[in-house]
């Protein structure tokens, strides 16, 4: 049948197959891929950045806003964790981890640090929200984890810079 196919009586299989082989090829590359583990990185970072901005005064760099602390004792109560700690690390972890995955370094470590907020956000605060969103976050984690930042990551200089690479 494909040989029928291929001597011009319909769809040249082997054709269509070579193109999509040099698509693969090229999707797969180093290049691509360094590009979409960086945008993983921006785009997680993105996420846990947008919420630590909201847990602290508005116009200031790191003042835990009161209302942080409120719904630290109130709706996130659930938390095994004493609420002013648990505001705390949460801010510090949202505003840390986020800049170390934009610049990808340490981002194996940031992206678990990430999946662990992610796990506490979803038993402790928010069961409701796995596959609505947590899924997704996890998912961008997981991908970081496995992957590293790939090439275009300080993770990468560092490495190439010890030799290591």
């Amino acid at each position: 049948m494909i040989a029928g196919l291929q001597s011009g009586k319909g769809i040249d299989v082997t054709a269509i197959l070579s193109s999509y082989d040099r698509a693969v090829g090229f999707v797969g590359g180093t290049a691509m891929q360094s590009l979409a583990l960086l945008f993983t990185r921006v785009v997680l970072a993105g996420i846990f950045w947008r919420s630590a901005r909201t847990k602290v005064e508005e116009g200031s760099w790191f003042s835990i806003s009161d209302t942080t602390y409120f719904l630290f004792a109130e709706e996130y109560a659930g938390v095994p964790l004493p609420s002013d700690f648990a505001a705390v690390m949460a801010t510090v972890s949202e505003h840390l981890f986020p800049i170390l995955l934009v610049l990808g370094l340490f981002t194996r470590f940031s992206a678990l640090a990430l999946l662990g907020m992610t796990m506490v956000i979803q038993i402790f605060v928010y069961p409701e929200a796995w596959w609505s969103v947590h899924a997704v976050w996890a998912a961008l984690a997981l991908m970081l984890i496995l992957r590293g930042g790939g090439q275009l990551s300080l993770d990468a200089a560092l490495l190439k810079a010890r030799g290591a690479a």
